[in-house]
């Protein structure tokens, strides 16, 4: 399941990432990412320079994090159009991708790189969507996949940024 926010905003930049969720046992879809060792759901996020969704997607875990973005992109495309640099990580790398991403909403795909392996450093930008799922994972709901249907999963992410955006007012 997917769902595009109504923002019209002109941006230039978006920032692409996907958060790997546990299910609970009560979950009907299920999916296991090998990379994180995670039974459970993937959400997918693009947002702009200051964490604000511009698209959202839920799918289950083993669909890569390539795959789930071209679906949110898919949906999402007319919040997107203003988009021209797409900012992702490693997991995103590939010409394949950077075609796609190109053919559906127009913009170019910029790869975020660590330099060297086991060394904690702050890339610049990626840190956006990074907080953005520690938002997300302040909303008590959201720490563990408690919802049976992956729309569910979908509508309580945008009512936790609904809650966000209202606490900025």
């Amino acid at each position: 399941m997917r769902i595009s926010l109504g923002r019209k905003e002109q941006t230039s930049f978006c920032i692409v990432d996907a958060q790997s969720v546990k299910n609970a046992d009560t979950a009907e879809n299920k999916g296991y990412d090998a990379g994180k060792k995670v039974s459970g759901i993937k959400r997918h996020v693009a947002v702009d320079t200051n964490g604000l969704p511009h698209a959202l997607c839920v799918t289950t875990a083993n669909i890569t994090d390539r795959d789930g973005a071209i679906l949110m992109f898919t949906s999402g495309k007319g919040n997107l159009s203003s988009v021209t640099n797409v900012l992702v990580d490693g997991g995103y790398s590939g010409e394949n991708f950077a075609q796609s991403v190109k053919e559906i909403i127009g913009a170019k795909v910029e790869v975020a790189k660590r330099n060297e392996l086991h060394k904690f450093a702050v890339i610049p930008k990626r840190w956006v969507v990074e907080r953005c799922f520690a938002w997300l994972d302040k909303c008590r709901r959201l720490w563990k996949n408690c919802e049976r249907k992956l729309n569910t999963s979908l509508q309580f992410m945008v009512l936790a940024f609904i809650a966000i955006l209202l606490r900025r007012l």
